[in-house]
């Protein structure tokens, strides 16, 4: 293990740190999944689908979002072993908006079609994909072809939300669009070691 810099952090830490953060994160997003009380009867399969369905699909579309920024962090927090005091601050703004994630699905699920709560619920996305993109600028130092993949969900997020405000029914078909930088990370050229 090398000496550490005053101003350097182990970044493992970091990434225990967010293992449980994206963990409650996660669970939560279900905490707001409707509860027996709602049913004044033994519901029937049309009340069931009544019920669940909208928030069912926001739970999914969430938690999915979630995973695939969790998968994101963890390998940007491999490439990174040692991390400066601004590293871990922007991290964990980062965290913080997975954090309030449960929050703005909380809302999504039960007034997805306001549009003032699908823009709220995409600005949010939108904040979450944009600290991932910066957090990769910032471990590959400037621009590479990696950069394509974190760019890729906030280039999708920001028309998704514009047309949220338009028509919130719509805009959860754009965001879903977003998980394509896991299919376009695919395609990219595999990074290479120095020296080998």
């Amino acid at each position: 293990m090398t000496e550490l810099k005053p101003d350097q952090f182990e970044m493992r830490r970091l990434e225990s740190l967010s293992n449980t953060i994206f963990g409650v994160g996660m669970t939560l997003l279900a905490y707001d999944l409707p509860k027996a009380a709602v049913f004044t009867s033994a519901p029937d399969w049309n009340d069931l689908a009544r019920v669940y369905s909208g928030k069912l699909i926001g739970f999914a579309l969430s938690f999915i979002i979630a995973g695939v920024f969790w998968i994101s962090h963890h390998r940007r927090l491999a490439r990174q072993p040692v991390g400066s005091r601004g590293d871990v601050i922007l991290n964990l703004f980062f965290l913080l908006s997975i954090v309030l994630l449960p929050v703005t699905n909380g809302l999504y699920t039960n007034y997805g079609m306001s549009s003032a709560v699908a823009v709220l619920y995409g600005l949010h996305l939108t904040a979450i994909a944009g600290l991932n993109a910066w957090l990769w600028w910032t471990i590959l130092g400037g621009w590479r072809s990696e950069m394509v993949a974190s760019l890729f969900p906030l280039l999708m997020f920001i028309p998704g939300t514009i047309v949220a405000a338009f028509a919130p029914r719509v805009a959860p078909f754009l965001w879903f669009i977003a998980f394509g930088g896991i299919v376009i990370q695919r395609f990219l050229p595999k990074r290479t070691e120095p020296g080998a």
